[in-house]
This record gives C-alpha cells, sequence and structure tokens, in this order.
C-alpha cells in the first residue's frame, strides 16, 4: 500500500486541535492499515518521529437523503498519533 493512500486526511474538529496542543494528531486512514503502517507513513510524510499509534474503529451508519432515501455511510477508521516531545506537524499550525 502507498503512504498516501494509508493516510487519507487529516481530521480537523476542536477536540483534534486540543490534542494538537498535546502533540497528538488525528488522520482517517485505510480501514485496511495496520499501526506499524500508520507510523511509517506519517513519519516519511511530514519528517516527524512518532512515539505511539492509536486505533479507533467507527462502524458504518445510516443516513437520511430526503424522506424516504436512506443511504449506507461506510465504516471509518481513525488514528491517534503522538509525536515525540519538540515534534509538531505544520499543517495543524496557525489553522
Amino acid at each position: 500500500m502507498h503512504l498516501y493512500e494509508i493516510i487519507r486526511r487529516p481530521i480537523d474538529t476542536e477536540k483534534t486541535r486540543a490534542l494538537a496542543e498535546l502533540g497528538q494528531y488525528v488522520f482517517e486512514v485505510d480501514p485496511r492499515a495496520n499501526k506499524i503502517q500508520i507510523k511509517q507513513a506519517v513519519e516519511k510524510i511530514y519528517n516527524v518521529k512518532v512515539e505511539e499509534v492509536r486505533i479507533v474503529k467507527l462502524p458504518a451508519k445510516r443516513a437520511r437523503r430526503g424522506y424516504h432515501m436512506v443511504v449506507r455511510k461506510p465504516p471509518r477508521k481513525k488514528a491517534i498519533v503522538k509525536l515525540a516531545p519538540g515534534e509538531k506537524i505544520q499543517i495543524f499550525e496557525g489553522v
């Protein structure tokens, strides 16, 4: 799996900004990726040292579109990446 297939996108919410101040960053990742692949991808893409990776699997959900139409949102996987002390990812800074 290619590096940019593993890390789909950074997640930017109020909670993730609070975590970023503690040196933890949240990314949506490919559901097939494991902790080792995620760690290697973040280290190579952002040139930082990763200390720890935690994974959260989010279940599929149903969503309404109009009155009768129900669509299924696919399951997702998030990774919470803790960086070594003193390391930062620039895309989260100053947003």
